[in-house]
């Protein structure tokens, strides 16, 4: 593990079902104020690997260290005491309750002090202006934006997001993408799942390509957005590099 390296995953193995591994052999770091972006065909692996590393998917063999801390085989809910936090796709809010309501539930969960939750409101102007609103009205950014706060209400020090940008609008993508990027230059990790590579691309430093639950390709963002590779391993399909 490189001394910048925040998150390790060092030849991971993991899936639903005992003996059929959707992850195979995974190995990836992250540093601090890093954004990695996940990359792949549909079924490479990409949710899969995230989920596994928040102790949502079962590990069959390898190792997974925070901070020089392994983590391999932590409980999901123990996940955020000790400094990973996790957005996922779907279902990260409690839609029958209020924005304030929430992030106080979240706040009364990591034992947060309540003047986290203000810091949070300023990151978060539009969430403020919306507290009292049922987070079921939220428009799809905004909603967004509120799992994005809840997984930050105790500072962690790796914030991973699978697919962050679905449903959006190019307008919304570009906004939730832009908190991102504050985020990591507050000094924390963030790991990327996205089917939208271009915007991922964008604001990533580095990215990896996975295929069959193996990474592929690891590069700097910037080398990989003009790279024939991303296409002939992401899209499966070779395309003559861009002079």
């Amino acid at each position: 593990m490189s001394e910048a390296a925040v998150l390790r995953i060092e030849s991971l193995w993991a899936g639903y079902e005992p003996g059929l591994s959707i992850v195979r052999g995974a190995s990836l770091e992250v540093g601090g104020r890093e954004i990695l972006a996940i990359l792949g065909p549909n079924g490479a692996g990409k949710s899969t690997l995230v989920k596994a590393v928040a102790g949502l998917v079962p590990v069959s063999s390898g190792c997974i260290w925070l901070a020089g801390r392994e983590i391999t085989r932590e409980p999901a809910h123990a996940m955020a005491s000790l400094g990973l936090g996790f957005v996922p796709q779907t279902e990260n809010v409690f839609t029958n309750l209020s924005v304030s309501e929430n992030l106080e539930l979240a706040a009364a969960l990591q034992r947060v002090k309540r003047s986290r939750l203000d810091h949070l409101y300023a990151q978060f102007p539009d969430l403020a202006r919306q507290r009292s609103l049922l987070a079921g009205r939220l428009s799809g950014g905004q909603r967004q934006m509120l799992a994005i706060a809840r997984a930050l209400i105790n500072l962690p020090q790796v914030l991973m997001l699978d697919e962050p940008s679905a449903g959006l609008s190019p307008r919304l993508v570009a906004e939730v993408f832009r908190v991102l990027r504050d985020i990591a230059a507050q000094g924390i990790a963030i790991v990327l799942v996205e089917q939208n590579v271009k915007a991922a691309l964008a604001i990533a430093d580095r990215a990896a390509v996975l295929v069959e639950g193996c990474e592929k390709v690891v590069a700097p963002a910037a080398e990989l957005a003009g790279d024939a590779r991303i296409a002939e391993l992401y899209l499966g399909r070779h395309v003559e590099a861009q002079p």
